[in-house]
């Protein structure tokens, strides 16, 4: 029998998150991050309330930012690409082939968030927002992924057989 390579090989793009999950990510993780800096401000203000006051609004912004950013990264890269969003939706950040995203993926992922509108180009489907695409990762879901696995094994073993 002449099997085609196709056959062999993990689907990712069957396996690739809907826009609904990665939307519900973005809010989770969104959510998530904003307790945390809001609790954060709280402990600023207690303690060094004047740091609070000399703070312009540009300045506070791009702080945020930098903290959004070192978050997520810090989040992707100690729970093998999975935010507290891809946790609850059964989602995470994979290499274009699928294996663990690098330490190095993870931090070019989330420098990219940094860029404005990068919220925007996650729109439509199928959605690969620019820290998908410039980082070469992409976000799978994990029920659909065993499936795949499982049907490269089939037809490896069918393959083996002898007629």
């Amino acid at each position: 029998m002449n099997f085609d390579n196709s056959y062999q090989e993990i689907d990712l793009e069957y396996c690739r998150a809907s826009s609904g999950k990665r939307f519900a990510n973005y809010i989770i993780d969104t959510a998530v991050f904003y307790i945390l800096a809001f609790g954060l401000g709280i402990v600023i203000g207690i303690f060094k309330r004047s740091l609070l006051n000399d703070i312009d609004d540009l300045a506070l912004r791009l702080i945020t930012l930098l903290f959004y950013g070192i978050v997520m990264f810090m989040t992707e890269a100690m729970c093998n690409g999975k935010s507290l969003g891809k946790l609850i939706t059964g989602t995470r950040a994979v290499n274009y082939d699928g294996t663990d995203m690098s330490f190095q993926k993870a931090l070019v992922r989330n420098i990219v968030r940094a860029i404005p509108f990068n919220a925007l180009s996650a729109l439509g489907t199928p959605s690969i927002p620019w820290h998908d695409r410039w980082s070469d990762t992409m976000v799978v879901d994990e029920k659909k992924l065993p499936l795949q696995t499982q049907r490269v094994d089939l037809f490896d073993s069918v393959k083996n057989q002898t007629l």
